[in-house]
This record gives C-alpha cells, structure tokens and sequence, in this order.
C-alpha cells in the first residue's frame, strides 16, 4: 500500500452478506468499499451528503476486485480505503479487506465528478486542497 491517508472501517460479516455455499457474496464487497470510501472522504471535512447538496458527485466508471479467500458468516473484516490516484476530473480508490492478519480481497474503484446536470467536471474547488492531501504521498 502507499502512504497515502487511509479509512478503515470494520465490518463483522452477517448471515445475509452470504450465499448458499456459506461465504460472502461477491457484491457485498462493492457494498463494504463504499462505506470505507465514504468514511474516507469524510476525511476531507465534508460529508459526502453535503457535496452532493453543493451539486457534485463521484459517479462510479469502473470497479474491480480480486478475491484471495472468502470470508464466512461471522469473521471480523476490515476494510480500508485510500486514493490510490487523483486527478482534475477523476479519482481511483483502492481497498483491502483484511480478516485478522489474512488479505481476503483488494479492489478499486474508479469515479469521475459531474455536476448537477451530469456533465462530467473539475474536482470542485473548495474540495481540491483536502483530496489532494488525502493523495498526498501517490
């Protein structure tokens, strides 16, 4: 991993996150890097809520995932997100989750900022200075 700023939030895996062979579901994964992401750029300062109020959002362009070994009912997971690059009008995050010290799965995903007409645009500016700290060390 970099050194940039990261969020890491836990997770304890519940019965319905998994499917009929015991393990979690695939898109469950998307669903945890999402409340990491979230509680990353919370880091900014702003909630993402309220960038959305300001007429931004960070649309998803793409996803990946690599599964290493499943988690299972019960485990303890963390997940942890940080900007793995930054640029004007995009920004990839990458993930990790962890069960004790076992990498379960890494991840990335890959956003572009519109504004309230959809139209893709420049990070806002009143958001650029603290996402770029965010990235800092990429």
């Amino acid at each position: 991993m970099s050194d940039a700023a990261r969020s890491a939030v836990d997770i304890e895996v519940r019965y319905a996150e998994t499917d009929a062979m015991g393990i979690v579901h695939h898109s469950n994964y998307l669903v945890w890097f999402e409340l990491a992401r979230t509680n990353l750029c919370r880091q900014t300062g702003t909630e993402y809520a309220a960038i959305e109020r300001g007429g931004h959002q960070l649309t998803v362009t793409r996803s990946e995932l690599r599964y290493r070994r499943p988690a299972r009912y019960g485990d303890a997971v963390v997940v942890t997100a940080w900007i793995d690059s930054l640029a004007s009008r995009r920004v990839r995050f990458a993930y990790e989750v962890h069960c004790d010290d076992r990498l379960l799965t890494t991840g990335a995903t890959e956003h572009v900022w519109i504004d309230r007409e959809g139209r893709p645009c420049r990070i806002p500016s009143r958001l650029e200075p603290e996402f770029s700290r965010l990235a800092a060390s990429n």
